[in-house]
C-alpha cells in the first residue's frame, strides 16, 4: 500500500495544470438540503404503522433550510426522519414561535404543551365554578358519613361490652358487685388464691 502523507507527489510527464481550472457549479435553486444526526425532540406516534418514537432516539435525517420560511427574522428549518419500524417519512419542523417543534407529517406528537387552552365565557366559568362547589359539598358530605358511621360502631362496641359483662354478672349471681370486680372468697381475698402457709 502507498503511503498516506507524502510529501511530493507524482504528476505525469504530460500533466497540464492549466486544463485543471476551478469548476463553479450553479447555485442550487429552492432549499438546501444536507445530512444532519440528530435526537427525536419530542415523543411521537407514526401515523401508518403505529409504532411509538421517543423522545432522545436517534435519526440520520435530512435538514431542510428555506429561505423563504422564517419567523421574525429567524430560520425555521424542517427535518426529515424514517419510521424505525415501516420506514415512512416522517417530518417535523423547529417552531420559534414557541420555542419548540411541530411535527408535520408522518406522524402524531404525542403531548402538545404549548396547545392554549380554550378561553371560557362567564357562563361556562359560572357552571365549572358551581360543579366544583357539588364536588365539595359531595365530599363534605362523605366526610360526615364516614365519621357518623365511624361513631356509631364505636357506640355498638360499647353497648355489646356492657351487655357481654351484664351477661357475666347475672351468671355468677351477685347483683350488688361492681360491674368487673371479680368475686370474692373467705377472708376477703379473691377465690383462687391462696395465702403462703395454705396448701
Amino acid at each position: 500500500m502507498s503511503e498516506r502523507k507524502v510529501l511530493t507527489k507524482y504528476y505525469p510527464p504530460d500533466f497540464d495544470p492549466s486544463a485543471l481550472g476551478r469548476q463553479r457549479k450553479p447555485k442550487q435553486a429552492g432549499p438546501r438540503v444536507i445530512t444532519v444526526r440528530l435526537m427525536a425532540p419530542f415523543s411521537m406516534r407514526c401515523l401508518t404503522c403505529g409504532e411509538y418514537l421517543p423522545k432522545g432516539r436517534k435519526f440520520n435525517a435530512r435538514k431542510e433550510t428555506n429561505q423563504e420560511e422564517k419567523y421574525l427574522g429567524i430560520q425555521i428549518f424542517r427535518f426529515y426522519i424514517r419510521c424505525t419500524r415501516c420506514s415512512a417519512e416522517i417530518t417535523f419542523k423547529t417552531d420559534p414561535r414557541v420555542n419548540d417543534y411541530v411535527c408535520e407529517r408522518g406522524a402524531k406528537r404525542n403531548t402538545e404543551p404549548w396547545r392554549p387552552l380554550k378561553e371560557e365565557t362567564d357562563e361556562e366559568r359560572l357552571d365549572r365554578l358551581e360543579k366544583e362547589e357539588e364536588e365539595r359539598n359531595a365530599m363534605e358530605e362523605l366526610e360526615a358519613k364516614t365519621v357518623d358511621a365511624k361513631r356509631e360502631m364505636a357506640v355498638a362496641d360499647m353497648l355489646d361490652e356492657i351487655r357481654t359483662s351484664n351477661a357475666r354478672r347475672d351468671r355468677t349471681g351477685g347483683g350488688d358487685m361492681a360491674p368487673d370486680a371479680p368475686p370474692r372468697g373467705r377472708g376477703g381475698r379473691k377465690a383462687g388464691t391462696r395465702g403462703f402457709g395454705s396448701r
